[in-house]
């Protein structure tokens, strides 16, 4: 087993099993347009013989925003902006999916415009206030959006969607039996729970056609008292497999997770913490056959290759690709040194402030 194997994703082919995990850059314009320099970023991580990038979160309508400088690709305006950084990523020969995220309870008033919407009004430590409970039309108006922007995705040039439903964002919202207190057909049982991310699956697919790969980022466990937890999770893949996902990511945690949470986990460096996700995705590998990929604080070859030896079918890795986005480059050219990133976090500060993540302790 290697990781510089050529890999399928339905007819996707990747030329390796290295996945970039979506990661948010901070360089998008107040329309959510990528800038010349974010751009280049995906183009520095295909030079990089990164197989499959996935970007950070693109958010299909205004009132699921969450951070300044994050993506939006809502209409056909923005299309021939897009396919640039398509076009960048592919001039390289590695691929690209748009990751989709609509981040309900956890938007940010001030980005998206009115109160953030959620499954239920609930108050919840990763919320900053109480939102306001989705009606059905506003579920259908999300589901239909999230649907448009896959099209638009495709027209992008863009080679697969990621669509997410982890780290405590809307469709994780309504997995959650902590913040899903519904009582109609999107609430109570794990199926309910599931219905909101199954039906966005379902016209994802139609609008993006039967062809295009739909992948899903989906939580092994919430890492929270009363969330979405391992035997839930194991059952949520094993209906996203029937429904006809191409592939599943497996994460965990929320920003409410303490130090098991997610996005940005601190304190991770090689040999100490790594591949923190792993049996959660070796327990839904045991129930799925779809192709799995794991992300959680990989910083060396060698566990990235025993993720592989676990059943997973690629290993997606965030932070290490900050700080050296030819990291991947560099183990396949036999120097397999690991990561020296040690999970800071700094390295989003920098787009918070003047639009671009970038990695603090490089010279």
């Amino acid at each position: 087993m290697t990781l510089f194997q050529k890999s399928n994703i339905k007819s996707l082919v990747l030329k390796n099993k290295a996945v970039r995990s979506a990661t948010w850059e901070g360089g998008a314009d107040a329309d959510g347009i990528p800038s010349d320099k974010q751009i280049n970023l995906y183009k520095e991580l295909a030079e990089g013989e990164t197989g499959l990038i996935i970007t950070g979160y693109i958010v299909p309508c205004t009132d699921g925003r969450q951070t300044p400088g994050q993506m939006m690709l809502k209409d056909e305006a923005a299309v021939e902006v897009y396919r640039k950084l398509t076009d960048a990523v592919h001039a390289s020969g590695a691929k690209i999916a748009g990751q989709l995220v609509h981040c309900g309870g956890q938007s940010s008033e001030r980005m998206a415009g009115r109160k953030p919407l959620a499954p239920s009004a609930v108050e919840a430590p990763q919320y900053s206030a109480v939102p306001e409970e989705l009606s059905t039309e506003e579920i259908i108006r999300i589901k239909s959006a999230f649907a448009e922007t896959a099209r638009f995705c495709k027209e992008a040039g863009f080679d697969a969607v990621q669509l997410h439903a982890a780290h405590g964002y809307l469709m994780n919202q309504f997995l959650s039996p902590a913040l899903n207190k519904r009582t109609d057909q999107y609430g109570g049982t794990l199926e309910n729970r599931a219905r909101f991310m199954l039906e966005v699956l379902a016209e994802v697919k139609i609008s993006a056609g039967a062809d295009f790969p739909v992948m899903v980022k989906l939580n092994g466990s919430d890492n929270l008292e009363g969330g979405l937890d391992i035997e839930d999770a194991v059952q949520a893949a094993v209906l996203l497999e029937k429904a006809g996902a191409d592939a599943i990511e497996i994460s965990a945690g929320t920003p409410a997770s303490g130090k098991d949470g997610a996005p940005v986990r601190t304190g991770v460096k090689a040999g100490a913490g790594e591949a923190y996700n792993l049996e959660y995705a070796k327990r839904i590998r045991a129930a799925v056959s779809l192709p799995l990929m794991t992300v959680g604080g990989y910083r060396s070859y060698g566990e990235c290759l025993r993720a592989l030896e676990a059943g997973m079918d690629f290993v997606s890795l965030s932070r290490p690709l900050i700080k050296e986005p030819s990291i991947i480059k560099r183990w396949e050219s036999g120097n397999t040194a690991p990561s020296d990133c040690i999970s800071c976090n700094g390295c989003f500060k920098p787009g918070l402030k003047d639009g671009l993540i970038r990695c603090v302790i490089n010279k």
